[in-house]
């Protein structure tokens, strides 16, 4: 549980507000069908926009709190045994930036004593910004609890890639899942996220995520008061996958995904 105080909170969280507005200014630049697309050594696409919105927030990073860590997706770590550590992530889905759809976003989180305590998504084109601190969300300012609980056959289901669970999580019964639900699509990536928090959709499911993928994603989910598990059911940050949900419709999904257990 943090210790934080509600004093280190707000500052936080206003603080994390004004990197997401730095980190559009980097990327709104680059987002049109001229981007230009390099691969890193695993084949993954990456940009400009991805690259100089790091170096924006590490910049001011290092003029505000120099004493805290960073650990980021493009510029690697610092000082990641610190108390308190920032986790980067630019533009979580890039496959999405490059094809125009908005469903990217900045993914910014604060660590304390190792957990997420405070996290941000920011979609820039479509300017929505998610932040969340474990009690409470917001959707631009606004408090977010996304909408109750509905029976599977009722429900919305997404994931960031619908091929990746055969991949990654080859035990769940996966396949059993989609038809059971009302409608099933791959509005993923982060904007997956803020679709769920601000009420437009009912489970996110995502097998396999670095910790800069999910460290943002988790005190939002929380916040709004969502039970986020991982695929096998335990701490979704220590497993690094989500399996997101009001309850009990969370209890029915993984009843699907494991009909033995």
């Amino acid at each position: 549980m943090s210790q934080l105080t509600r004093a280190q909170k707000d500052e936080f969280i206003q603080f994390i507000g004004y990197l997401c507005e730095e980190a559009a200014k980097e990327i709104l630049p680059h987002y049109g069908p001229d981007v230009e697309i390099e691969r890193k050594s695993d084949a993954t696409p990456v940009t400009l926009a991805d690259r100089n919105a790091e170096k924006r927030i590490r910049e001011i990073l290092a003029e505000r709190y120099p004493e805290h860590g960073i650990i980021g997706e493009e510029y690697g770590s610092e000082r990641d045994d610190a108390e308190f550590v920032w986790v980067l992530d630019p533009v979580d889905g890039t496959k999405s930036f490059i094809s125009g759809v908005p469903l990217f976003a900045t993914l910014i989180a604060l660590l304390h004593k190792g957990r997420p305590v405070i996290g941000a998504i920011n979609q820039p084109v479509l300017k929505q910004l998610v932040i969340g601190d474990c009690e409470t969300t917001t959707l631009n300012g606004k408090p977010v609890s996304g909408r109750e609980a509905c029976k599977l056959s009722e429900a919305t289901l997404c994931t960031t890639d619908p091929i990746r669970p055969t991949l990654w999580q080859n035990d769940a019964d996966w396949s059993a899942l989609p038809p059971k639900t009302a409608l099933y699509r791959s509005w993923g990536d982060a904007g997956g996220y803020i679709l769920l928090c601000s009420g437009f959709t009912d489970i996110m499911c995502d097998p396999l995520m670095e910790i800069w993928d999910c460290a943002a994603i988790l005190p939002c989910l929380e916040g709004a008061g969502f039970k986020a598990t991982g695929w096998k059911g335990g701490d979704a940050f220590d497993e690094r996958c989500i399996i997101a949900a009001k309850e009990p419709l969370h209890t029915e999904v993984m009843a699907t995904l494991y009909p033995d257990a």
